[in-house]
């Protein structure tokens, strides 16, 4: 049985030109107690090929491929296969990941030469719950990592500065796009709103905004916390835009951390935000602090309040600038990056984007202009 596929392949053509899927030859279909996949690439690349459990997935990454082309509900064939994803991991790789309806282990992978490019070719068999366990998870190479952290030289540099240092937290990214409603793609769009706060931070005196990514790149929860410390974050902004079954739900929301999980809705848009963890293969118990717990709790008795004050005064401003708020704007949950005791942190729902009055307003740079100057003139009194 073949636990994973590595092949980094040495092409003196690599760099040189996109590489990309051909639909028509690419599929993910049942065969007789098996799974086939089959994907055609217009030339050879380097990839690597795995499975990860709970839950169930089939993960394979490309050098420079281009998978914008191919439409996840045309390859699906069958029952064994259930979902198939996929999006930028980090720069010049991008990931596919397909769900598993049962336990399935790859038996045969290999990637050949095709009339119109290449083709890569993947069987997998059906295998009990415990041999699925054993042969899941990632190759053991160091240079797969993701995005783990700032620059080093940088981030001494602005620690060791006099400024208000605010970590904004763009929600998503890469492979986890998050919310996808009416043609706005949460990831990116609160990409935008990430850099554009951070211009208005950079207005004010002494106040520096650092950004946990910069591009549509996968960036693991507990990076985003690592890079808040590098940096010597005083705050931390994570940035989301939720989308839920129905158009009910709307206006923004200020989440700070429950000591106790929070509500069940609360929870439910934890696991939501917190999904492209397991989509990426990371382990989302990383994202905890590895502290004692006496010190963390010493820790936040400071930065707990000072993050409930923030939200409170948050809350109150975006309202007074006219950003729609929910009828319970602020709230608590047990967000991944909000378990930081060293700093205080928020999440803030900025709308919802299965609202179409949410979506036009997020959509509009004068709506987002509203939730900016709260935010502004927030971080501003609290950097005094």
């Amino acid at each position: 049985m073949i636990r994973w596929v590595l092949a980094l392949l040495c092409l003196a053509t690599m760099g040189q030109a996109q590489v990309s899927f051909d639909p028509e030859r690419s599929a993910v279909r049942d065969g007789w107690w098996k799974l086939e996949v089959t994907l055609g690439l217009s030339e050879i690349v380097p990839y690597r090929v795995f499975t990860l459990d709970a839950p169930r997935r089939l993960v394979l990454d490309f050098e420079v491929a281009d998978i914008a082309g191919l439409d996840p509900d045309a390859m699906l064939s069958g029952d064994r296969a259930t979902a198939v994803r996929f999006g930028p991991l980090r720069p010049g790789w991008s990931r596919m990941v397909i769900d598993l309806a049962e336990p399935l282990i790859i038996a045969e992978a290999g990637m050949a030469a095709h009339p119109d490019g290449a083709a890569l070719s993947l069987v997998l068999e059906q295998a009990s719950e415990v041999e699925f366990a054993a042969a899941s998870g990632a190759p053991p190479d160091p240079g797969w990592e993701v995005v783990t952290g700032f620059d080093s030289q940088e981030a001494a540099q602005i620690a060791r500065s006099e400024d208000f240092v605010v970590v904004i937290d763009p929600g998503h990214g890469g492979i986890d796009p998050g919310a996808n409603q009416g043609g706005i793609k949460e990831a990116d769009l609160m990409l935008l709103l990430a850099a554009e706060l951070a211009v208005s931070l950079n207005e004010v005196p002494k106040v520096r905004a650092v950004l946990t990514r910069s591009g549509d790149v996968f960036v693991p929860l507990s990076a985003r916390l690592t890079i808040a410390r590098q940096v010597g974050a005083d705050l931390m902004i994570s940035l989301h835009a939720d989308a839920l079954e129905t158009d009910a739900a709307r206006g923004a929301s200020v989440y700070t951390l429950a000591p106790d999980g929070g509500n069940a809705a609360s929870q439910r848009i934890v696991e939501r935000h917190e999904r492209g963890d397991l989509l990426a293969g990371v382990d989302l118990d990383a994202a905890e602090d590895r502290v004692a717990t006496a010190l963390m709790d010493l820790a936040r008795a400071q930065t707990g309040p000072a993050a409930r004050r923030f939200a409170d005064a948050l809350a109150t401003a975006m309202a007074t600038q006219g950003v729609p708020m929910n009828s319970r704007p602020r709230r608590e949950g047990q967000f991944a990056v909000l378990t930081a005791a060293d700093f205080p942190s928020v999440l803030v729902e900025v709308g919802f984007l299965s609202n179409a009055d949410d979506r036009a307003f997020l959509a509009n740079p004068e709506g987002r202009q509203k939730i900016i100057a709260a935010m502004t003139s927030t971080v501003a009194l609290l950097a005094r």
